[in-house]
């Protein structure tokens, strides 16, 4: 768990599409992260999707319109806060997207100032120190959109690295994509395959056995391939394992208990 001395500000927790159906342990865990940084902990219950798949998709009429929504939900707090590098850099992305709208672009510019991905936010913002432990040898993988939209490398790296009993090792092409990229992974399905393929060697020349990560997409896609192809490797949230909540089923293991 993390420690913070930092006067208490209010924070937006966005929950991601990804983690509120298939992974609510990642929310409780940035949750109570959050919480114990110092910060007051609020989570809006009519929050929608961020737009990223629209935007990606290029329909941004839709996009806009989510992102108008989010803003709306999310700007009257000190911080968003969001455990996924690629849903806070489509937030980053807002003024861009509203730079026609005369009457959203000032309050997109406003909510992409404040915006923060988890670990970044607990490091840089917060500086944080961490209480927790868990057992094992992990490496870690670096999501496209938090190292190249965001700038997220060395904040997890430094949080697990307070971790007791948690040994990191660095595999060969931690930044190189998984092959997941959202609907990358449905339109070209043997090059991600491959792509995952690489990864999975990769964790398994580094000699771990635990992955961890950033972003749940990426992480769900490198599961369900070990899942696949046997290989005992725990993929966790990189979230999970600061706040000592690894007492459960893995990400990828759920469907197999």
């Amino acid at each position: 768990m993390s420690r913070s001395t930092h006067a208490q500000p209010r924070v937006g927790l966005m929950a991601t599409c990804l983690m509120n159906v298939f992974r609510p342990n990642i929310g409780f865990s940035a949750a109570d992260l959050l919480q114990a940084a110092g910060c007051r902990v609020e989570v809006p219950t009519d929050q929608t999707c961020c737009g990223q798949p629209a935007y990606s998709a290029g329909d941004d009429d839709t996009a806009r319109a989510m992102a108008r929504q989010l803003i709306a939900q999310f700007e009257s707090y000190d911080y968003l806060v969001s455990p996924s590098g690629s849903c806070i850099g489509t937030v980053r992305k807002y003024p861009q997207l509203l730079a026609d709208d005369d009457a959203w672009r000032s309050r997109a510019e406003a909510l992409a100032a404040k915006s923060y991905e988890l670990l970044s936010f607990l490091v840089d913002v917060r500086r944080v120190t961490i209480d927790a432990s868990y057992r094992g040898k992990a490496t870690y993988h670096d999501s496209c959109s938090g190292l190249r939209q965001l700038g997220v490398k060395r904040q997890p790296r430094e949080l697990l690295g307070q971790v007791e009993g948690l040994s990191l090792t660095e595999m060969e092409d931690a930044e190189v994509c998984c092959g997941f990229g959202g609907s990358f992974c449905v339109k070209y399905p043997k090059i991600s395959e491959k792509m995952v393929d690489d990864k999975l060697r990769s964790i398994a020349e580094s000699g771990a056995d635990t992955l961890v990560g950033g972003d749940l997409g990426c992480l769900m896609n490198i599961a369900g391939r070990l899942r696949r192809t046997g290989a005992r490797v725990r993929v966790w949230h990189t979230a999970e394992v600061l706040a000592g909540r690894t007492d459960g089923a893995a990400i990828g293991e759920e469907e197999t208990r």
